[in-house]
């Protein structure tokens, strides 16, 4: 199992700030409804007790089916690696930092400038998923512009699968994709009971803002449902723009949308893993464009981590993006200061906190190897400060006496490694030592770092006969 940290420590709503935006969500949902484009899915609204309006595609949920939802949802869903130990544990105020974007640019790793990501991206990007340690798991992070639409789904998954034994998360495009995605990952377990025991794929279903359930991602949730495996249904609203330009009514409407998922998934499945979600952000008031690295959008993200731990459900929510259109100090602190305060939240699932910038328009090789630190770094936040009779040390004070030092103490030796985070790319060297070893900025070394991870790292993979067989029975993989 995957290391759990334990947030919840950093808050922005009191016990009745939750329960004012959970009625004012209830009346939305109620008495002004969503807008529903699927035809099934309003057929399911209806046939178990939603007020509808064919005409005008809106659909009233009472609070009755909404409170039944809520709690026939799994407060704890487990999202599984291809090893155990990349086992991830969605409950409470459980932390776990991955990937995430759907960029469709990189920064190659020999010139530097920005190209479309391809296919050997989804791989790249998941092996250095796998490589780093502070990394949970693997929401597939790049569109995979050198093969067509039909055949995205297949590529990105199985190139996925391929690449890290951690948990894979990942968008659909296709019904016929997504149909061939869960075939896959059934013959990679070893049949659909053994997937749904123990799934190591699951799938994002978004709700628009405002309040508005889409054609094609309603039937992909109605059909993920059906199969029991794990489906997360986000919101995006932005502040300003789709939603209220204030942080809590931004909260009131991701909450509203996310809830009305997590009902559809419960009426088409009762007990289906469903993961309350919250893409939401803002724009910039100066321009009308979208923003991913400001601090208000982790301000939402912590919001509505408040209201699934309400609701006792688990939360995919979103940190450590950076506007940065390069990995340059900009990029640094937006990405370290929206991860730390998402983490401390106890949010579970908090995906694009590897290597985004650009407006989650680019990832960079480079910054998911700075991002490793700086994750690992807040992490260590989220963990706190044990106290206790060990940690208070007053026995070892008082051996040790006026004027001694603690160096060679045997305490010292028992606690550092859980007490003190180590990172594993930052330079803590004194200048000497750095300028004799080619003063190497933190980009030169993570460049160097990643083509390393590159070249040498080895993955689970599939054994031969997988391979052979997935290949034959997907023809369109590249």
């Amino acid at each position: 199992m995957f290391k759990q940290y334990k947030g919840g420590s950093y808050k922005v709503f009191s016990e009745s700030d939750m329960k004012e935006i959970h009625e004012a969500s209830v009346y939305l949902l109620e008495n002004v409804g969503i807008q529903v484009h699927n035809k099934r899915a309003m057929q399911i609204f209806a046939d178990n007790g939603a007020t509808t309006d064919k005409e005008n595609k809106i659909v009233k949920i009472p609070r009755g089916m909404l409170e039944d939802a809520v709690d026939s949802a799994p407060s704890k869903v487990v999202l599984c690696g291809r090893e155990e130990k990349n086992d991830l544990v969605l409950e409470g105020t459980n932390v776990y930092l991955g990937t995430g974007g759907t960029a469709l640019n990189t920064l190659d790793i020999d010139t530097g400038k920005k190209r479309p990501t391809e296919v050997r991206d989804v791989a790249g990007y998941a092996k250095m998923t796998d490589a780093l340690d502070n990394v949970a798991f693997f929401l597939i992070n790049c569109y995979a512009g050198d093969v067509s639409i039909e055949d995205e789904d297949v590529n990105r998954f199985f190139h996925s699968f391929a690449n890290t034994s951690k948990h894979v998360m990942g968008g659909i495009y296709t019904m016929d994709g997504m149909m061939s995605v869960i075939e896959m990952a059934e013959e990679i377990a070893g049949g659909k009971e053994k997937l749904k025991d123990r799934p190591f794929v699951s799938f994002i279903t978004l709700i628009m803002s405002p309040l508005k359930m889409e054609n094609t991602y309603s039937d992909f949730l109605i059909e993920i449902a059906k199969r029991g495996l794990p489906v997360t249904t986000p919101a995006e609203p932005l502040a300003g723009a789709t939603s209220p330009v204030t942080m809590a009514g931004t909260v009131t409407i991701n909450n509203a949308e996310s809830l009305a998922g997590l009902v559809l998934a419960q009426l088409v499945n009762k007990g289906t893993p469903t993961i309350y979600g919250s893409v939401a952000s803002t724009i910039n008031m100066q321009s009308g464009t979208y923003l991913a690295g400001c601090i208000e959008s982790a301000l939402i993200n912590v919001g509505c981590a408040q209201m699934a731990q309400y609701y006792k459900v688990p939360i995919y929510g979103t940190g450590g993006m950076s506007d940065s259109k390069t990995v340059d100090a900009q990029a640094g602190y937006e990405s370290a200061n929206t991860a730390m305060i998402v983490a401390l939240s106890g949010c579970n699932y908090i995906h694009d906190a590897f290597g985004i910038i650009e407006f989650c328009t680019t990832l960079s090789y480079e910054k998911m190897v700075i991002d490793n630190d700086s994750v690992g770094m807040a992490l260590r936040a989220v963990e706190g400060v044990e106290t206790n009779e060990n940690t208070i040390a007053r026995d070892v004070i008082a051996e040790v006496g006026p004027g001694g030092h603690f160096l060679d103490h045997k305490h010292t030796f028992e606690n550092v490694r859980k007490e003190f985070y180590i990172p594993t790319h930052a330079d803590r060297s004194q200048r000497s030592v750095w300028e004799a070893e080619g003063s190497k900025d933190s980009y030169t070394r993570a460049n160097e770092e990643v083509k390393r991870i590159l070249k040498e790292h080895k993955t689970l993979g599939f054994s031969e006969d997988m391979e052979k067989s997935l290949r034959s029975k997907f023809k369109n993989i590249k």
